[in-house]
């Protein structure tokens, strides 16, 4: 079976998990931003029908976006490795496996909620997420007697 969390030890890792999705985020962004870049130029190149391009400032945005896609990823694998699911970069979501009465479930933190305050089943996406009930309270007092 995969990690599971409790609350308290979900919301216990938020902040070092916030971080970790800011600096994925910013990344992400970045190499979208090249990619668009390098798209703009291409089609510069196209529509000219050539022209002349400095080939050391291309190949220097071709390697700065290979390391933002890199440390993208490495972010996102050590995110995982804590037993947290991004469920969207982009919007920030993030899921923690959760045992409720013995079932799998995620509780469920978008960037820019204090708290975590929400779960889903595993089949759900995080739109049909619920607010925690008083079952979590009850959970995590059997989870640590």
């Amino acid at each position: 079976m995969s990690k599971t969390f409790t609350v308290s030890e979900a919301q216990t890792l938020l902040p070092v998990l916030e971080s970790l999705l800011r600096g994925a985020q910013k990344t992400a962004l970045r190499v979208a931003e090249l990619d668009l870049e390098m798209q703009q130029l291409n089609q510069r190149i196209f529509l000219s029908g050539g022209m002349h391009v400095d080939v050391v400032a291309a190949a220097r945005r071709r390697g700065e976006r290979e390391k933002s896609v890199q440390l993208t990823k490495e972010t996102l694998a050590e995110i995982d490795s804590i037993g947290v699911q991004v469920q969207s970069l982009e919007d920030g979501i993030l899921d923690f496996p959760c045992l409720l009465g013995g079932e799998l479930v995620l509780l469920c933190w978008q960037m820019g909620e204090t708290t975590i305050a929400h779960w889903h089943a595993l089949e759900d996406e995080a739109t049909s997420r619920r607010p925690l009930d008083a079952r979590f309270d009850k959970s995590e007092r059997e989870r640590f007697n």
